[in-house]
């Protein structure tokens, strides 16, 4: 069975910092591409950041310079470093296992919990 949880959201100012985590089990971890993902009420599900599994990386152009997507082959583990962390960015994010080719990021039918990240002015 596939499992994705995601930790480490919270509530910080604006200019902070979070890491997120996403621990996934049940897969062929190295072989798998995984994204990042984020959703406010009322809003559509965004791409953030996208890692494939040979760490060629995406980022959305509304975090580039500020998120960075990283990956730990050997604990199973992805992260997403969030840095210079804006009001903008309050949503609950979700790590998803997919595929990342061409150039695109395409997710599969597994995700997380999520976890809320919530940033004030």
């Amino acid at each position: 069975q596939v499992q994705l949880v995601e930790s480490g959201g919270g509530l910080v100012q604006a200019g902070g910092s979070l890491r997120l985590s996403c621990a996934a089990s049940g897969i062929n971890f190295s072989s798998r591409a995984f994204g990042w993902y984020r959703q406010a009420p009322g809003k559509e599900r965004e791409l953030v950041a996208a890692i494939s599994r040979a760490s060629d990386t995406y980022n959305a152009d509304a975090v580039k310079g500020r998120f960075t997507v990283s990956r730990d082959n050997a604990k199973n583990m992805v992260y997403l470093q969030m840095n210079v962390l804006k009001p903008e960015d309050t949503a609950v994010y979700f790590c998803n296992a997919g595929t990342f080719g061409f150039g695109e990021y395409v997710p599969v039918g597994y995700w997380g919990q999520g976890t809320q990240v919530t940033v004030s002015s």
